[in-house]
């Protein structure tokens, strides 16, 4: 792991305070609310009121400057909120890709115009995004875009399809990233340039694609000559790259990449009988690789927080984590033979088991498949 990720460093004391004051918030918002864990919270359990209320704890777009409207605080800080909000599988969905790519990204590359009219409401919790990266024929190899940005009179025309695109149709806009020149086989990533995108947009069809179960967070969208003003492109025009890097990093570093399934771990280990020398086995190697995954990721947002670059550690964090999150899920079924998977039971174990069956085969494919990630990790070693 030389040289991939930065050192690993312990958390510091003072955060300590800051997750004990999140544990309570928790619980007693759960009480109060009676809200119910879930698998995958940060794309499953939409829940704005929610949100709101955590936004004024001043933990929703914790790193945006005060300046920007925002709490000011550091990633590490916000490491620290979000470790809690997954391991509990509160309802952070609504506001989950606004505090973690929008607001970062809008920091660093958004003009006067974006911010103003983003990033405090972002900060409220009363603004929601989704994201326009994958497509039909694309998915991880961004690259391969086939959306595509049309000069027009003070602005450009959007046309093209999203897919995957999760709470599009309770978000207030969107990212796109679309090809804006024409393709240059020997310089790929050349030529994309990102707009913010309302998705009240005239020209914008927002289509469900609705899980086996029939719940619904993934959609595609299809985008017919939408107008974007030129003060909605995202930084400058063919710049969409290396911006689709940096947010990536916030994306595949975080603790939604290990932490997805942790309600049920929790549940598990609490059915376990301490006497059975094979299960404890199985637990402590689990708990084990967790703490490592910790540590990296939470090196990373010490990365972050030092605004270095942190693109290739991040795909080595995702790769891993993920790989981890679907094996947790297989053995821990493995742990509990006797409990059958129930979405609709009023045994937490038992449904939360669901859950996790339902949601672990694309663990490893949102936020860019392992088969990309390996790709993305040998040529930052230089292999490729």
């Amino acid at each position: 792991m030389i040289g991939l990720v930065p050192d690993v460093v312990p958390l510091p004391a003072e955060t300590i305070d800051l997750r004990r004051a999140v544990r309570e918030f928790l619980a007693a918002d759960r009480e109060q609310y009676r809200w119910e864990s879930r698998v995958d919270s940060w794309i499953s359990s939409w829940d704005p009121g929610f949100s709101q209320r955590l936004a004024r704890q001043g933990w929703v777009g914790m790193t945006i400057p005060t300046d920007f409207g925002g709490p000011g605080r550091t990633h590490l800080e916000r490491f620290v909120v979000t470790e809690e909000l997954l391991a509990h599988g509160a309802p952070v969905a609504a506001h989950w890709v606004a505090d973690r790519q929008v607001a970062p990204a809008l920091v660093r590359h958004g003009n006067t115009v974006q911010r103003e009219r983003y990033l405090t409401r972002i900060a409220n919790g009363t603004c929601h995004f989704a994201i326009g990266m994958s497509e039909p024929e694309a998915g991880s190899d961004l690259a391969a875009v086939r959306t595509r940005g049309v000069r027009a009179d003070g602005g450009w025309h959007v046309t093209g399809t999203k897919v995957w695109t999760s709470g599009a149709h309770h978000s207030e806009a969107f990212f796109v990233l679309a090809r804006t020149s024409e393709l240059d086989p020997t310089h790929r990533h050349d030529g994309l340039s990102q707009f913010l995108v309302p998705l009240d947009s005239p020209g914008i069809e927002i289509r469900p694609i609705k899980l086996l179960t029939g719940q619904h967070h993934f959609n595609e969208v299809v985008l017919d000559r939408v107008f974007v003003p030129d003060d909605m492109v995202v930084g400058a025009i063919g710049s969409g790259w290396g911006q689709v890097g940096s947010e990536l990093g916030f994306e595949r570093s975080g603790p939604e990449r290990f932490l997805s399934p942790q309600p049920l771990l929790d549940s598990v280990a609490t059915r376990l009988d301490p006497e059975n020398s094979g299960a404890m086995t199985t637990l402590g190697g689990l708990v084990a690789d967790l703490m490592t995954l910790r540590h990296l990721s939470g090196s990373v947002a010490r990365a972050l927080s030092g605004n270095e670059s942190a693109d290739l550690s991040a795909a080595v964090v995702k790769e891993i984590g993920t790989s981890y999150e679907q094996r947790l899920v297989s053995e821990c079924a493995e742990l509990i033979p006797e409990v059958r998977p129930d979405l609709e039971s009023d045994d937490e174990i038992s449904r939360l088991l669901a859950e996790a069956l339902l949601h672990s085969p694309g663990f490893t494919l949102r936020g860019g498949t392992s088969e990309i990630l390996r790709g993305v990790i040998a040529r930052g070693l230089g292999l490729r």
